[in-house]
C-alpha cells in the first residue's frame, strides 16, 4: 500500500484545518427557547415529550428551567385521574417504551412516573450542530408577595432563591449568586430578569438600579403576565425603552430584551394557557454550543420574535439594516425607536411599509432598535398582542 509523502500529508492537513476553521467561523441563526417549564417543577409534561416537541417544530435549542430545580437525583410524580393526562401518560409509556419508562402503582392505586434527569433525556434529544438542550433554573423568589423570578441558564449547580429587604435586594442577590458561580466554575452563563409585570411585581426603577444584568423579556407566552401593562403600569416593551435610556445615560451595558413561551400546558390550548410555540430568540453564533450561543447574546447579536422572521439584520457603519421573510399575502410595518439626547423620552424616529428597510443612526441620538409588526395573526396569542411582531436589539452610534 503506498503511503503519502509526509510533506504532502502535512500540507493537507493544514488545508483541512483551515477549511474547517473557515466554515465554522460563518456565523448561522439558531431558533431557541430559554424559558419552559415540566413535571419537574409546575408544568404538566414529561421533559422528554417536551423536548421532542421543541425538536420538531424546528428549534436548535431549548433550556428546561423548572422552578429552583435542576433535572437531577430521584423525582417521583403521581399522574392525575384527569382522563387528559392518563391517556397523556399512556402515549409516553407507548412512544418510549417500558424499558425507558419507570413507573409503579402506588397504595391508591395511582400511577406514579420516576422522571428522567437531564444526564438521561438529553442523550436521546442532542444532535451536534443540529439540537441543544441547555441545563438551566428559574430562580423564584418573592417579596411581600410579589413574585421575583430570573432565569440562569446554562447553570451548573442549583442555586437557591437569595431572598432580600425589598424587591430590587432580592433581584440583584439572586443576580449576584448568579455571578459567583459563574466566576467560581468559569463557565459561560447569562441570567435574564423574567416577566416583570407579573403581579406588577418589579417596576421601572428596580431595573434601572440593577447593576451588571443585560437581559429581560420584552415578551413572555404565559397569559397572565401583562405584557401590555394597563392603565397604571406601563408595557413591557416601554419599560424598556426607559431601561435603555438610563443605562446609556448612567455608562452601563444596553438591556437586550427576549422572547419566550414560559410554557406550562401541553395538553390544552388557548389564550387562558401557558403553551409552546409563542415567543422565542433568533441568535447569530458561529456554533450550537452554550459558549457561542452566549457569547453572541452578550454581544447583541439575537432578536426575539412572535412569528416574524428575518432574512437580513446588520448594523455597519451605523446604518441599521432589516430585511424580514416575506409570508405570502403579508405586509408589515418596519418602525426604529429610539431616544434623542437630552430628550428622556423614546420616540419612533421612522416608520416603512414593507419587508425592508433601513435607518441612519446619528450622533445625535442615545440608541435605535427596530420593531417589525406583521399583518399575520399569531396563531395562539395572549392579551392584545394579536399579531406577530419581531424586535431587534438596540444599537449606540459608534464614532
Amino acid at each position: 500500500m503506498k503511503t503519502l509523502n509526509p510533506l504532502i500529508l502535512l500540507l493537507f492537513i493544514a488545508f483541512s484545518s483551515c477549511s474547517k476553521e473557515k466554515m465554522s467561523s460563518k456565523k448561522q441563526w439558531f431558533k431557541g427557547n430559554l424559558h419552559t417549564h415540566s413535571y419537574w417543577s409546575d408544568g404538566d409534561e414529561f421533559p422528554e415529550i417536551i423536548m421532542d416537541w421543541y425538536k420538531s417544530n424546528d428549534y436548535q435549542f431549548v433550556a428546561l428551567t423548572d422552578h429552583n430545580t435542576l433535572a437531577e437525583g430521584d423525582k417521583w410524580i403521581t399522574i392525575s385521574g384527569d382522563s387528559i393526562y392518563q391517556k397523556a401518560f399512556k402515549n409516553y409509556l407507548n412512544t418510549y417504551g417500558s424499558n425507558w419508562v419507570n413507573h409503579r402503582m402506588d397504595s391508591l392505586n395511582q400511577i406514579q412516573v420516576k422522571l428522567k434527569t437531564y444526564n438521561e433525556y438529553k442523550t436521546k434529544f442532542e444532535e451536534d450542530g443540529k439540537f441543544l438542550i441547555i441545563q438551566s433554573e428559574e430562580i423564584t423568589d418573592h417579596f411581600n408577595n410579589k413574585p421575583i423570578h430570573i432565569n440562569a441558564t446554562n447553570v451548573k449547580q442549583k442555586i437557591n432563591p437569595q431572598g432580600g429587604n425589598s424587591v430590587l435586594e432580592v433581584m440583584q442577590n439572586n443576580l449576584d449568586a448568579a455571578a459567583k458561580q459563574k466566576k467560581a466554575l468559569n463557565i459561560p452563563m447569562i441570567t435574564h430578569i423574567n416577566h416583570p409585570n407579573f403581579g406588577y411585581a418589579i417596576g421601572l426603577e428596580e431595573m434601572k438600579a440593577l447593576k451588571n444584568e443585560q437581559f429581560f423579556e420584552v415578551y413572555n407566552g404565559h397569559p397572565t403576565v401583562h405584557n401590555s401593562g394597563d392603565a397604571d403600569h406601563m408595557s413591557t416593551e416601554m419599560m424598556w425603552d426607559y431601561i435603555n435610556i438610563a443605562y446609556i445615560e448612567n455608562n452601563k451595558p444596553l438591556m437586550y430584551g427576549l422572547a419566550t413561551d414560559d410554557s406550562h400546558h401541553y395538553h390544552r390550548k388557548g389564550s387562558k394557557w401557558s403553551n409552546a410555540g409563542r415567543g422565542w430568540i433568533m441568535v447569530q453564533a458561529d456554533s450550537l454550543n452554550p459558549k457561542s450561543l452566549i457569547n453572541a447574546m452578550e454581544a447583541g447579536q439575537f432578536y426575539a420574535s412572535t412569528g416574524v422572521e428575518l432574512k437580513d439584520l446588520s448594523f455597519k457603519n451605523n446604518m441599521l439594516f432589516v430585511e424580514v421573510k416575506e409570508d405570502k399575502n403579508t405586509t408589515y410595518k418596519i418602525s426604529f425607536i429610539g431616544c434623542k439626547k437630552g430628550q428622556g423620552e423614546p420616540e419612533e424616529f421612522a416608520t416603512n411599509e414593507g419587508n425592508k428597510a433601513n435607518f441612519k443612526l446619528t450622533n445625535e441620538m442615545l440608541y435605535v432598535r427596530c420593531k417589525i409588526t406583521s399583518s399575520k395573526l399569531h396563531q395562539n396569542p395572549i392579551e392584545d398582542l394579536l399579531f406577530e411582531n419581531a424586535w431587534t436589539q438596540p444599537f449606540t452610534f459608534s464614532e
